[in-house]
């Protein structure tokens, strides 16, 4: 281990009277109020993807072996495509044998010319930070390692990682590889922004949650007899244990410091938590604990904007050539949204309607069904910044649809009649009126 394009009209509406500042998450993620033993800290409800917390998280740091989340993720995904499965053996070449008993490196002893199932390689990948095991996955998936860091770069594309740099499937520093170097110089090592460690992480737990089943593993029993142990000690049986944590990985070099992203749950909250660059070997669990703790002590899930919202200001829209002249709107649907205890005064409802849907003067045209989708409604802080989210899809969770509530047929071709003579002598009237005006 070592080591939704469109042109928008916009309104921006208050929930209730409102205190200014933005809400104390964002503030938190400035200030850094926990003042944690770490280069970088990023917080995630994993729900949703919405990030509570950060720190630093933007900066390319070490990442040591958190970076085998990636091989997690991409073996998880060649099974369910059914390019491997959990059976298919693989043979151990010298290589890998050598470096799986290279002293201070952590790694479940592999002998070269026997062959081990994929399940065997990738739990000691995930449970034991088995590194030569990281390196016959990654051998098996892309013919070698050199060109396995074109597949996780790849993929990190696809999850929109934007700050990495992959030099090797471990996430050990080149100069441990007995000189089998994939990409890099031999001072080389993986790097990631705690942003982007947080990203994959919860894409792996949203998209293969069968991760969990073997990240909570606190004991790997393996077929050599020996029991190998899980190193993140806050699973809750070892020795940092938090009640309700099943995940994810750590990792350490002398370069990254202590790593880890820790993922929990209490009651129907699960979180991930992500600490970079701590400088103990323990300081990264009880810096986790904290932020933890922190988190789950002060933010609960509530209902922001109800079911059938009607926006006080823009309780309808008018109509052109209907039978009515203008139609009411709601949400069809409620907003609900992590927040810090007691701060829901502190987000705004905003409202974007359709503009294709709405003629030069912002009206839509009949018929209008009642059902009608209209626009929608999503929410922003009181001084118009966005709910920050670790992926674009997470933006979606807190935009509901704002529908017609009833429907407006169109009016007939002699009521549009007499409306278009009354609107010609209407205007006829207007023009007389102001040139006479002018007169006087």
């Amino acid at each position: 281990m070592k080591k939704w394009t469109v042109s928008f009209f916009v309104v921006v509406l208050f929930l209730s009277t409102l205190t200014t500042g933005l809400p104390n998450q964002v503030k938190a993620a400035e200030n850094d109020e926990l003042g944690l033993d770490a280069g970088a800290v990023l917080l995630i409800d994993a729900a949703n993807g919405e990030i509570l917390y950060e720190k630093n998280a933007d900066e390319l740091l070490g990442v040591a072996s958190m970076s085998k989340m990636m091989t997690e993720y991409i073996v998880l995904e060649s099974i369910k495509n059914g390019k491997i499965t959990w059976d298919q053996k693989v043979k151990i070449n010298n290589y890998i044998h050598r470096l799986s008993g290279a002293p201070e490196l952590s790694n479940v002893g592999l002998t070269e010319g026997e062959e081990y199932t994929v399940k065997e390689l990738y739990q000691a990948m995930a449970i034991h930070s088995g590194n030569a095991a990281t390196v016959a996955l990654a051998e098996l998936i892309a013919g070698t390692e050199k060109n396995y860091i074109n597949v996780m770069n790849q993929k990190a594309e696809e999850l929109g990682l934007k700050d990495y740099k992959f030099v090797n499937s471990s996430g050990l520093n080149n100069s441990d590889l007995l000189g089998n170097l994939a990409a890099g110089s031999e001072t080389d090592e993986n790097l990631m922004s705690a942003r982007a460690v947080g990203k994959l992480a919860y894409r792996l737990v949203s998209d293969y949650p069968e991760v969990l089943e073997t990240s909570s593993m606190p004991v790997l029993k393996f077929r050599d007899g020996r029991e190998y142990k899980n190193f993140n000690w806050l699973l809750p049986s070892l020795v940092f244990g938090y009640d309700g944590v099943d995940g994810l990985k750590t990792g350490s070099t002398d370069f990254a410091k202590y790593n880890v992203t820790v993922t929990a749950t209490k009651g129907d909250q699960r979180l991930i938590a992500v600490i970079m660059k701590s400088e103990t070997i323990n300081s990264r669990f009880t810096e986790a604990r904290k932020l933890l703790d922190y988190a789950f002590g002060n933010y609960s899930s509530e209902e922001i904007l109800p079911t059938d919202y009607v926006i006080d200001k823009n309780k309808t829209i008018g109509v052109t050539k209907g039978k009515e002249d203008k139609v009411s709107i709601s949400t069809n649907d409620a907003i609900t949204l992590t927040i810090k205890n007691g701060e829901k005064e502190n987000y705004v409802a905003k409202l974007v309607l359709d503009e294709k849907k709405l003629n030069k003067d912002g009206e839509l045209t009949a018929p209008v069904k009642k059902g009608d989708k209209v626009g929608y409604v999503t929410l922003e802080t009181k001084d118009g910044q966005t709910v920050p989210f670790i992926t674009s899809d997470g933006e979606d969770t807190i935009k509901v649809d704002v529908v017609a509530n009833e429907t407006v047929e169109k009016a007939n071709w002699f009521v549009l009649a007499m409306r278009g003579i009354g609107s010609f002598f209407g205007n006829v009237w207007d023009s007389v009126s102001n040139t006479v005006t002018g007169w006087f």
